[in-house]
Order: C-alpha cells, then structure tokens, then sequence
C-alpha cells in the first residue's frame, strides 16, 4: 500500500472535476455534483489530483501506520 494518500478539503471544493480527470487509479469522484471523495484503499498518493486542482484543496499527507 502506498505511504501517501490525497485529502481533500470539502468545504472548499468547487467540483470542477479536474482531479477526476488526472487520476490514473481513478480514485476520485464528485458524488451528486458536490465535493471530491478520494477512495483511499484505490489512492496511490501520486499528487497528480493536487497538482491539477484550480482551488489547491487537495493536499497529499503520510497515511497513518495500520494498528494490530
């Protein structure tokens, strides 16, 4: 599993789709027109979706260590 994974800021998200379009995973999706949801057991923490993102609301973080 990838070490990074996208984030979005909902609250700011203007759903344009450009994240949806850059994702090779196809991670992303705007449900009802509304904001961004990335998939993250799909995301591959690339940062394509936040490069291409007008708003810059996605940032790319470290994914939290699995607990046994």
């Amino acid at each position: 599993m990838a070490k990074r994974k996208a984030q979005v800021n909902q609250k700011e998200c203007v759903s344009c789709g450009c994240c949806v379009k850059v994702c090779p995973k196809g991670a992303i999706t705007i449900p009802l027109g509304i904001y961004a949801i990335v998939a993250e057991d799909t995301c591959i923490g690339c940062g394509l979706c936040a490069k291409a993102c007008p708003a810059s609301v996605i940032t790319i973080v470290a994914r939290e260590a699995a607990q046994s």
